[in-house]
């Protein structure tokens, strides 16, 4: 999604491989995704719990879970101060961000 809510434009889908990934521990991102496993296209998320749930159980739709893809190692106080960001409906979805948050650099370390 864009910051005005509207759907972007996107790769095609990776395949889930949740199987062989790293569990969904605090620090973590993972794709986001559909209810299809494989429908991994630009959204992602990072854990700030454990979510233990979230991990591969078996190879059916709401088995997959959700694919681990790298590990913040630093600046995990800025995922936190946004983890705290007042939230809410906006555009027919909930748990939004009521004002835009904006990631401006990821770097690959």
């Amino acid at each position: 999604m864009n910051a005005d809510m509207t759907q972007k434009a996107t790769e095609t889908a990776v395949t889930n491989e949740a199987k062989s990934a790293q569990p969904n521990k605090t620090r973590y991102h993972c794709y986001g995704k559909t209810m299809d496993p494989h429908s991994a296209t630009a959204q992602f998320f990072i854990n700030v719990v454990d979510n233990t749930f979230l991990n591969f159980s078996g190879e059916h739709a709401q088995g997959y879970g959700y694919c681990v893809f790298g590990e913040v190692v630093e600046g995990m106080d800025v995922v936190d101060a946004i983890a705290k960001v007042k939230t809410g409906q906006r555009m027919g979805h909930s748990d939004v961000p009521v004002e835009e948050v904006v990631i401006h650099e990821i770097r690959e370390m």
